[in-house]
């Protein structure tokens, strides 16, 4: 049984909770979807937005971006892309005689891949060294990245016209998936009243440090997960690889996603130990991109993770 033990670090989300809370007043309607992009970031891993064009997506990474002073930069993912035009090139300074490396836009804290699915699977895979490894490596010399390091990817759903299907190996780099979806009645209705509100982030001013992020990741990685609470994620990660409703399970590293966020959402309440609560909070957001069908094939649905939940007792 989950029992309280003593806090293991002191929590203090209340910066991030102003934060959150001025993102809300751009992005309107979508409380829970800011704070899983926080929550993507304070765990260390990168964020895929899909939806339909317009729903915000390019504006949440600003908004996100301008609040937490980051270094911003911007891909836009077309078809002609080439992987040089993401990590960077280098030129020959014939005054010098010698070869320079100009950084591609890779080379920022926060990168926002922008409908990253309308680029070649060549071009898609420039970035797979650099979300898991935080590194380019161009020419035989690999560089760092800076810290923090945060992918935001935005991609149109898959059957529209001019979009190539991110593999596995590329989705499963993404800690969370998540959907903006329309917004609710009154949401849209301030919305409209408001001419909209993409106007009002570059009046936006950094609310934090960005230095101070790797800090916040360190304790959000401090935050103590009992031994019932491996239990617990292990029996959601083994009953994703016995059911019948999914072509294959969660693997290892997905375990390890899973966890991860737990704990930031469990710090962005100020908590310095995670909860079932929290494991079950997070599990659509880390699952859904990593679980397909058996009947279509097609990513799984939030009744498909709801299923998943109902059929593993909490220890």
């Amino acid at each position: 049984m989950f029992s309280p033990t003593p806090a293991t670090l002191s929590t203090d989300a209340r910066p991030l909770a102003a934060i959150l809370a001025k993102a809300g007043e751009i992005i309107l309607g979508k409380t829970l979807e800011i704070r899983q992009a926080a929550a993507c970031l304070l765990a260390g891993g990168h964020l895929l937005i899909e939806d339909l064009p317009g729903m915000g997506k390019t504006t949440l990474a600003h908004t996100l971006a301008h609040l937490l002073g980051l270094q911003f930069s911007r891909i836009q993912f077309t078809s002609d892309l080439l992987p040089a035009d993401i990590t960077g090139v280098s030129i020959y300074e014939r005054d010098k005689g010698e070869f320079r490396f100009l950084p591609g836009p890779v080379f920022a804290q926060l990168v926002l891949a922008d409908e990253i699915n309308r680029a070649t699977p060549k071009t898609q895979s420039a970035l797979l060294e650099a979300m898991e490894e935080r590194q380019v490596t161009a020419e035989g010399q690999t560089r760092p990245l800076p810290k923090p390091f945060f992918v935001i990817a935005t991609q149109n759903p898959a059957h529209q016209i001019g979009t190539f299907p991110l593999p596995e190996s590329q989705l499963d780099r993404f800690l969370m998936r998540i959907e903006l979806g329309y917004p609710d009645r009154l949401a849209e209705r301030a919305l409209l009243a408001g001419g909209g509100q993409r106007n009002l982030v570059n009046q936006l001013r950094p609310m934090l440090d960005p230095q101070e992020i790797p800090r916040l990741q360190e304790e959000v990685a401090a935050v103590h997960a009992a031994p019932p609470l491996i239990d617990y994620v292990q029996a959601l990660v083994e009953a994703s690889r016995n059911s019948p409703t999914f072509q294959h399970g969660l693997s290892p590293r997905a375990g390890l996603a899973l966890l991860a966020a737990a704990r930031a959402w469990a710090w962005l309440d100020g908590r310095s130990m995670v909860l079932p609560d929290d494991v079950q909070a997070v599990l659509p957001a880390v699952a859904r991109h990593r679980l397909r069908s058996v009947q279509g094939g097609h990513l799984a649905r939030n009744e498909d993770i709801a299923t998943l939940i109902r059929g593993v007792a909490i220890p």
